[in-house]
Formats: C-alpha cells, sequence, structure tokens
C-alpha cells in the first residue's frame, strides 16, 4: 500500500470524507440522490457539480432542485414512491449499528422488548434497503456502531436480503459504508464487510481495533483519492463555504 502523494494544500478528513461519499454516485445516471447529514449532502452536490451531472437533488420535500437550490420540478409523493421502488433512487443513510453483512439498526439498542435505549425507529429503512441502492455514513467509527449483529434490522442487509428470497434481492444493494476511517463495502464471495480504502492519515491496525467484527480487507487497501483543486475549491467556496464539514469530522 503505498501512501498517498503529498498535496501541496492541506486536505482536513472531513473533505476526504465529503470525496468518499461523492464517489457514491459516481456513474449512477438520472437517480435521485437522497443523501442524509451533512457531509453525505455535501458529496451528493459536489458530484452533480462535477462527475455525476444527471444527478436529481431534492429539497426534501416536494421538489428537484437545481445547483443554486432553486426549484427545477415538481416531485410529488406519488412519484416519489414510483422512483424508490423502481430502484431509482440511491440512499445515503446513518447507522447507530451496522454489521459485517451490511444490516443496519437506527432503531434501539439492546433487546427489542425492553430496549436500554430507544433511537428513531426502523423509519424508511426496510422499503429503502429493498427498494433502491443504499449507501451508509458513520461519523464516528467504533466498536459501538460496528457491530457483530445489530441488536434490530432496521435496513436489510446482504444476508438477510437474500434468506428473504428474490423479491427482496431484485433492487437491493449496498454500494459503500463511508466513515471517518475509511470506506468499506461488500465486494467479497459472501458480501461480508470488506475494506476498500483507507483515509490518508489512518492504519489499518486502527480500522481493525474501532471495529467489533473481522473485515475482509481489498489487496493492498488503497488510500481516498485525493480531491482535485476544483473540487476542493467547490468544497470550500461554493457548497460549504461555512466549514461545517469540520464539525462534524474533526482533525
Amino acid at each position: 500500500m503505498t501512501p498517498p502523494a503529498t498535496s501541496a494544500v492541506r486536505v482536513t478528513r472531513a473533505e476526504y470524507c465529503v470525496i468518499a461519499c461523492a464517489e457514491a454516485w459516481r456513474d449512477n445516471g438520472e437517480v435521485l440522490a437522497s443523501p442524509m447529514g451533512l457531509i453525505p449532502s455535501v458529496g451528493a452536490r459536489l458530484a452533480r457539480r462535477t462527475f455525476s451531472p444527471d444527478l436529481l437533488l431534492t429539497d426534501g420535500e416536494a421538489m428537484l432542485v437545481g445547483l443554486d437550490e432553486r426549484p427545477e420540478g415538481w416531485l410529488p409523493y406519488r412519484r416519489h414512491l414510483a422512483m424508490v421502488t423502481g430502484g431509482r433512487r440511491h440512499v445515503m443513510m446513518g447507522a447507530s449499528q451496522i454489521d459485517r453483512f451490511g444490516n443496519q439498526n437506527i432503531s434501539c439498542i439492546g433487546a427489542w422488548e425492553r430496549p436500554a435505549r430507544q433511537l428513531l425507529g426502523v423509519r424508511g429503512a426496510p422499503v429503502n434497503t429493498l427498494n433502491n441502492p443504499v449507501s451508509y455514513w458513520v461519523p464516528r467509527h467504533s466498536t459501538r456502531v460496528f457491530v457483530p449483529r445489530v441488536d434490530m434490522i432496521s435496513g436489510v442487509g446482504y444476508d438477510s436480503a437474500a434468506a428473504a428470497g428474490p423479491s427482496a434481492t431484485r433492487y437491493h444493494r449496498i454500494p459503500r459504508v463511508v466513515s471517518n476511517l475509511g470506506v468499506f463495502d461488500f465486494a467479497t464471495p459472501d458480501h461480508s464487510m470488506r475494506l476498500a480504502s483507507l483515509h490518508p492519515g489512518v492504519t489499518p491496525d486502527e480500522v481493525r481495533e474501532a471495529t467489533g467484527f473481522e473485515l475482509a480487507v481489498a489487496d493492498g487497501p488503497a488510500y481516498t483519492r485525493e480531491p482535485t483543486p476544483e473540487e476542493l475549491r467547490l468544497i470550500r467556496e461554493v457548497i460549504d463555504p461555512d466549514g461545517l464539514r469540520e464539525r462534524e469530522v474533526r482533525p
């Protein structure tokens, strides 16, 4: 594994995370990008402005919006549902827990009958994961989040989808998991999680120690790519000029 070339401009960990999130939408074509969270939102907007110009962005309510945030189309709920159920949407959700096969939990910690902590509830996670690609964003990678088995399945992982049969696997896909330490995918024979790339400054041992299960590792895992000068300008001057990304992922 070769360390990344040293850039003349210092790139922060948060900006590497933005790049990693943006790459989730590369080559997606004309699909609805649904980022949940600050850094995924910056990533989706960066992707739209650069290598994925056909992405559709939404205001989160009823309108498709352009790069200047002005409405460019109406997205009524019935149309939104049609996109969701046909695989033409790529969501990036958060995860309170995620396991080695990509099952995600945002509902509760502990036994469902008497949880130690009540969270959001399953929300739209089951429908999202069965009907369109879903990636995940985890700002603080730890063994509390990356667990051997989630306490409750909200988002459906590869093993659970396979057990449910063809109706569950038709559109099911988890392109990537991005954390503050690296990028992970499921490109293994059994669809278990694999370390795909490290953010510069992170070691494989750091990732292993922060993960509650054994990770597959890509042959010579790469480093998350450097942003281009234009991407860095867009992140810093156009999309997130107030630097809110640095509050979510601190150096």
